[in-house]
């Protein structure tokens, strides 16, 4: 149970607290440090990924805890920089994007429950919008709100948000067939 992925994606989880005591440190490079570490946390999510392919090392405890660290790690740093920027502009994207996280982690939840899980699996537009939400994120955390950086972190998380929308949507049209099934069953 205990293998490099999983210890990595257990890294992940530590690194959390790390994240906002550099993010809310008072210092001038708390912003440097608490992308730094973030981006570290978004390195180990790809890598424990490639390790557990590669070194055959995939667990069904790391199935279900790698999503989980990557929600929570994504979504902490959504509410520490809502918080931070206190601006409508940022806070929409964030909503959807941890909307959407709530929403399919019930629809893999009720999928499996079904006995229907396989059918869906993470698609390509979703690891594109992680990759975006990943990087808007490192970006945002960074610099202090208003400057270039900053703006490019946000056009990035918009970007990220609306590729969240589609793969929902992808998602709930994969899922839609079953669901359909189970409300004629209830009528």
């Amino acid at each position: 149970m205990l293998n490099i992925p999983n210890l990595l994606t257990l890294f992940r989880l530590v690194l959390i607290p790390f994240i906002l005591l550099a993010y809310y440190w008072p210092s001038e490079s708390r912003y440097v440090w608490a992308a730094g570490l973030f981006a570290l946390a978004a390195a180990t999510d790809w890598l424990d990924g490639y390790l557990a392919r590669k070194l055959d090392q995939a667990t069904a405890f790391g199935a279900f805890l790698d999503p989980v660290a990557d929600k929570i790690t994504v979504a902490v740093a959504l509410v520490a920089l809502v918080e931070s920027y206190s601006e409508l502009w940022l806070t929409l994207p964030a909503i959807v994007i941890i909307s959407r996280e709530i929403v399919i982690s019930a629809l893999r939840e009720w999928m499996a429950e079904t006995g229907k899980s396989a059918h869906v699996a993470v698609s390509y537009i979703g690891k594109v919008k992680t990759t975006m939400q990943m990087g808007s994120i490192v970006l945002l955390l960074a610099t202090p709100p208003g400057t270039l950086v900053s703006m490019t972190g946000l056009v990035m998380l918009y970007v990220a948000a609306v590729l969240t929308l589609w793969s929902m949507v992808l998602y709930l049209s994969v899922a839609w067939t079953q669901l359909k099934k189970e409300v004629t069953a209830y009528d």
